[in-house]
């Protein structure tokens, strides 16, 4: 398992120009509602600032935001709710005004007795207004600061109405901590919803800013320091993070100066016959450019020829049944297989599948496309071998289909995110779980979760799932560890479209790959 180290090191991001930029460590934890209030207690119970100061600085933080995004801006109306996110809103208020700007405070009820919002209201020197009488002022910014995170119900009378009357106008909205009307827990919208601009959040970010549609209802997302340590996030248990290379860099391997071919992982993909030989191939061309040493397609004898009128560097090699996948194995030691791209849902590709997760095969496989159907056929016997098999552990990669069909109940269960679903998707299967999308959650079967956050509309496109499935083959077969190899081809694959640019088919994604790894692998002067 990767630990992320504590100290500041260097770390490789990508700039949309192609040159590499370089950044300290990068804080990759995502909070749920519950461990961000975790982390509040625990910062105002270790001090020394209280829960006032912390306020402050979020206010100060928020205004700071709206000075910046909106240097134009004459005039703020400020929606406070009775909780801490309004009284963030009045500390926001404040700040506005003794900078110049034009301040209104609309207010949807009073904070409790002896609360820090309470506070903040009873030190603002704005009269406030009734939120039931709002009526957005033309050319105005709107500060959200009515409900954040921890929000578990619609919103309803003047919020509601609130947040209509603000779309209708197309006003900017600067949102404290989430926009209000989102769950921070699962990125949906529970009823109303603002449409943030721009969102000012604290610490971290959270999970309903990565999940969709959260992520789009967040608008340009900033996170700002109200100083609670690195320490104290560390202790509210958090398992899920971004992904983004800080994660899991440190296990990406370059070739060494004594490697071979066969050091640096083979990889085995099976191939569909004569007509559908396209798909394998293409994952097996995004696992050689993700380093694999060596590759080998497994064909069946009827796809041989036109298997062969088409590869170069990838090895071929005849399998027509399970006693050729062991002697396979025997022989060659493959490090990872692809299994299920352009193979049909027959009878022979059943037995392919349990041929390489028999219990006594240590080759870690990834799953997908036909694979995923038999497997969702019959998912309890499969689960079951699964389950008894020896590390390293199969990779399931199920778009929102194959998803539905794999894990039926898990996906009807509307209370849950996606992120929950993968979870429990991951521990049912004793799989990594790569559950696609524009908002793609990898999990493993412990739990620990990484949502991406590049990927690209390119990528809907026929094909791109069967490269990412050889680009995980790749990387695993080079020593990294399942989940990792996971989050590290989800990543890449999203960029080597971004690269790309408009007119990507999944053919062009693997020649992409040396410019990613090539920018990955760059260090500092």
């Amino acid at each position: 398992m990767l630990t992320l180290c504590a100290e500041r090191i260097l770390l490789i991001s990508l700039r949309t120009d192609g040159l590499p930029a370089y950044a300290d460590f990068m804080k990759l934890e995502l909070l749920t509602p519950d461990e961000m209030g975790r982390a509040d207690n625990l910062a105002i119970e270790e001090g020394p600032a209280d829960g006032m100061a912390l306020m402050r600085r979020a206010g100060e933080a928020v205004a700071d935001a709206v000075m910046n995004e909106f240097p134009e801006a004459h005039s703020v109306d400020v929606l406070c709710g009775p909780g801490n996110n309004g009284g963030d809103g009045y500390v926001t208020a404040s700040v506005l005004s003794r900078a110049g700007i034009d301040v209104q405070i609309w207010t949807q009820g009073s904070p409790r007795a002896g609360s820090d919002a309470l506070l903040a209201a009873d030190a603002c020197p704005i009269s406030r207004r009734d939120l039931e009488d709002y009526q957005p002022r033309a050319y105005s910014v709107v500060v959200d600061a009515l409900y954040g995170a921890g929000l578990q119900r619609p919103l309803e009378g003047a919020a509601a109405r609130a947040a209509k009357l603000v779309a209708s106008a197309g006003l900017p909205v600067v949102s404290i901590d989430l926009p209000s009307g989102l769950s921070g827990l699962t990125g949906r919208a529970l009823g109303p919803v603002f449409q943030a601009t721009t969102t000012v959040t604290f610490v971290r970010k959270k999970i309903g800013h990565l999940l969709y549609p959260g992520r789009a209802l967040c608008g340009k997302l900033l996170v700002r320091d109200i100083g609670i340590s690195d320490r104290i996030v560390k202790a509210t248990g958090s398992t899920t993070f971004e992904n983004l290379p800080a994660l899991w860099s440190a296990v990406l391997l370059q070739p060494g100066y004594d490697s071979y071919k066969y050091s640096r992982g083979h990889v085995g993909v099976f191939s569909g016959g004569p007509a559908s030989t396209g798909a394998a191939r293409m994952s097996a061309m995004a696992a050689a450019r993700a380093g694999a040493g060596a590759v080998t397609m497994l064909s069946p004898a009827s796809a041989l020829a036109v298997n062969a009128a088409h590869l170069t560097s990838i090895i071929l090699r005849r399998i027509d049944g399970a006693r050729d996948v062991e002697a396979f194995i025997e022989e060659r030691n493959p490090a990872a297989f692809v299994i299920g791209p352009g193979l049909g849902a027959t009878p022979e590709t059943s037995a392919l599948v349990e041929a390489v997760l028999a219990p006594r095969s240590e080759v870690m496989t990834v799953l997908d496309a036909d694979a995923l159907t038999i497997i969702s056929g019959a998912s309890a016997k499969w689960f079951s071998i699964l389950k008894t098999r020896v590390a390293p552990a199969a990779v399931l990669t199920p778009h929102e289909g194959e998803f539905r069909r794999l894990f039926p109940d898990i996906y009807s269960d509307g209370q849950l995110s996606k992120l929950e679903k993968a979870r429990l998707a991951a521990a049912r299967s004793n799989s990594v779980v790569v559950y696609k999308g524009p908002d793609t959650v990898i999990s493993d079967a412990q739990g620990r979760a990484a949502i991406n956050t590049n990927g690209s509309p390119l990528l809907a496109s026929a094909g791109s799932g069967d490269v990412l499935a050889g680009i995980i083959a790749g990387f695993a077969s080079q020593g990294m560890p399942s989940f990792e190899a996971a989050c590290a081809a989800v990543w890449a694959h999203a960029e080597a479209a971004s690269i790309h640019g408009p007119g990507l088919i999944a053919e062009d994604l693997p020649s992409m790959l040396p410019k990613v790894l090539t920018q990955l692998f760059q260090r500092a002067p």
